[in-house]
């Protein structure tokens, strides 16, 4: 994989290499309407999708940073987004373009004061893995080792400008008007400034990892504060396999459920114990040791779930609320789903809409056991995914709905399912946490 030299950092920089790509969208777009008029349909959208993720991804892995980011987040939505741009994005959890040996010198003297070889017994300039936000290197130190994640220059200083360049792109995927939209906007934002701050990251690995401990089969990495900057972390080195490189299919059932039992009783345990969340569960954040453990990595992105969300939020998991009219508006309007301004139309609209997802999305908490590996219930998510995609009347009416706290949360869960889904899992117990 080639290496890069440098970074734009600069807003022109940035939105220049932008407004190029969306010029080479604006082509792909002419060829799409030649291809459809004088073709199959189906199958120039199917070249215009390749094309546009392609071309998006590509821009977007240079600029690394927010933008890369929020790409890395659309690539957990495989329910709303079209396959192309899934398999693209997804190549963002850990999957980009390294900065070069000399980059990573000049960016670690930055942020340490000093060389990598002043600190460590070695350290290889050879990145391991790069993400979206930072790059993993390998070092030793006093017989250990460690695994060193260096921030890429320039990434927390341009949140709020990648923002707002990609911030019209997202607005039209979901359906965003203006009006009301700063809110959600401004949730993304503050998790990426916590993302970019590997100070609250060390305290935020150290206090999860501490108080999940007793979790079965679940492993985490020792982190040194003494070794880490607001920009540089240092945290032991975990042998294992990406969730998404390991060989699920020549696991055992028995494996396959005691590695997803483990990843269902990490987030049961935060999301009702400690009221807060690691907020991003791609593959690239879990690893599979030899002994079949789960590893969990990257505590950058943790959500605070505040009872006045956590409550309603809960409560919509329980069919007698979901097949409660009333009970049900209720709880629609504390999460926000619903809102005072919303006309008769719009009422019975996003009722009917919400009842039809949550009663299929919550169906795992409705029992004693899942399976996870159930084809059929996750092409009935795909499916109704699909179709209010392609839902005309959805598309007119206004997408401003639900709580801030929705964008994270759900993000959580769409991630988590996903990851359930791709280990097999099955019997898996729902409420297993309660006896940890």
């Amino acid at each position: 994989m080639k290496t890069l030299d440098s970074i734009p950092t600069g807003k022109i920089q940035r939105a220049s290499k932008l407004i190029s790509t969306g010029a080479k969208v604006g082509i792909n777009y002419l060829k799409y309407n030649v291809e459809k008029t004088v073709g199959n349909v189906s199958k120039a959208k199917e070249n215009l999708d390749k094309a546009n993720a392609t071309d998006i991804y590509d821009s977007l892995k240079d600029l690394k940073g927010s933008a890369l980011k929020v790409a890395q987040m659309l690539s957990m939505e495989k329910s709303m987004l079209p396959k192309a741009y899934v398999e693209k994005f997804s190549l963002s959890q850990f999957s980009v373009p390294p900065l070069s040996s000399a980059l990573v010198l000049k960016t670690f003297r930055k942020y340490f004061g000093k060389s990598p070889n002043e600190i460590y017994d070695e350290f290889d300039l050879n990145s391991i893995n790069a993400a979206s936000i930072g790059q993993v290197h390998k070092a030793t130190l006093d017989g250990k080792t460690l695994a060193v994640k260096i921030q890429y220059p320039g990434v927390a200083q341009s949140i709020s400008s990648d923002l707002a360049l990609v911030k019209p792109i997202a607005m039209r995927m979901f359906n965003i008007k203006g009006e009301g939209s700063d809110k959600y906007f401004k949730e993304v934002e503050n998790k990426l400034t916590e993302e970019t701050n590997y100070i609250l990251e060390v305290a935020q690995s150290i206090a999860i990892s501490n108080a999940c401990k007793k979790i079965p089969n679940l492993k985490f990495p020792n982190y040194y504060s003494d070794l880490s900057t607001d920009r540089i972390i240092t945290m032991d080195w975990m042998e294992g396999v990406h969730l998404s490189e390991y060989d699920i299919n020549s696991a055992s059932e028995e494996i396959r459920t005691k590695i997803g039992q483990a990843l269902w009783d990490f987030y049961m345990y935060q999301i009702h114990v400690l009221k807060k969340v690691h907020a991003d569960p791609h593959p690239g954040n879990f690893l599979i040791s030899k002994d079949n453990q789960l590893i969990a990595l990257d505590f950058g992105c943790m959500k605070e779930i505040p009872d006045s969300f956590y409550i309603p939020y809960f409560e919509l998991a329980d069919p007698k609320v979901i097949n409660n009219q009333t009970l049900f508006k209720e709880k629609l309007y504390e999460l926000e789903i619903l809102i005072p301004q919303d006309s008769p139309k719009e009422i019975k609209f996003f009722t009917q809409l919400f009842y039809e997802l949550l009663s299929l999305f919550t169906q795992p908490f409705h029992v004693d056991t899942f399976d996870f590996s159930d084809d059929l219930f996750f092409g009935k998510i795909a499916e109704l995914g699909e179709r209010f995609n392609n839902d005309s009347e959805l598309k007119n009416m206004n997408g401003n709905r639900g709580s801030k706290h929705f964008i994270y949360i759900n993000r959580t869960f769409f991630g988590l399912y996903n990851l359930m889904h791709d280990l097999k899992s099955k019997n898996i117990k729902i409420n297993n946490y309660k006896s940890i």
